[in-house]
């Protein structure tokens, strides 16, 4: 399924005030993946991240999402095949009730009402959060908001899935529940986070990102089991694999 793929070719981005954050970024994703990407702070993730559907477009390279080629021409296309999941939940949620926030893609897509009313419907209740539908956003704990953002994602039905650090300020268990929903999803997921326990959970393969280039791609098992690697992209083991 070609509409699935991700390929990043010799990928550079340099901000306006000419930082450098990805220097030649190469790899490919295919149909029904699930990858993490990880690396410290500054490593380029979420910059990575935000090129999936076009936030920002690469100063060099090229990048295909499925047959499309990304630009300013083709990245609103691509939005409806990527659906990127902010850092912070509060960056996505902006209507007066959570039902309003999930619907407000659809209805920018051009469904009816009673398609947009089927697909809120049905995107609550993946996450779990149907009875939440008439509550404002801002009333909501921290992973009552992550779920809702997640489920105005996924009412437009992405091919692909992007997710920027969905576990961060998570309790236990409301991260356990993130990490139960992450796995039943069948999309293509990209998920950038520190969080390793949580990778190594939800994604088979895993990229290292270190000072804006592919440092490791591999399988998450091997990847993170890797002291030695980890360290020179100062990382750690994730906690179920240390001895303490």
């Amino acid at each position: 399924m070609s509409h699935h793929i991700v390929r990043f070719e010799k990928v550079e981005y340099e901000y306006p005030d000419g930082t450098k954050a990805l220097k030649g970024i190469d790899f490919t994703i295919t149909h029904g993946e699930s990858v993490g990407i990880v690396g410290a702070n500054g490593s380029g993730k979420t910059t990575l991240l935000m090129h999936l559907n076009g936030y920002i477009l690469p100063t060099r390279g090229i990048i295909n999402i499925g047959d499309l080629i990304l630009n300013k021409q083709t990245r609103q296309e691509i939005r409806k095949k990527v659906g990127l999941v902010f850092q912070d939940p509060d960056d996505q949620l902006f209507m007066p009730t959570v039902y309003e926030d999930v619907a407000f893609g659809p209805l920018n897509m051009g469904f009816d009402s009673k398609t947009v009313d089927e697909k809120v419907k049905k995107a609550l209740e993946i996450v779990n959060c149907y009875d939440l539908k008439d509550k404002p956003p801002h009333h909501l704990s921290g992973g009552q908001k992550r779920a809702v953002a997640i489920a105005t994602v996924i009412a437009m039905e992405p091919d692909i899935l992007a997710m920027d650090e969905p576990s961060s300020n998570l309790d236990p268990k409301s991260r356990r529940a993130l990490i139960n929903l992450l796995k039943s999803f069948t999309h293509t997921k990209i998920i950038a986070s520190h969080d390793l326990d949580m990778i190594l959970d939800v994604c088979d393969r895993c990229i290292v990102i270190k000072d804006g280039i592919v440092a490791a791609d591999g399988p998450s098992s091997k990847i993170l089991s890797d002291e030695q690697l980890l360290e020179e992209n100062n990382l750690e083991l994730p906690l179920r694999l240390q001895k303490f």
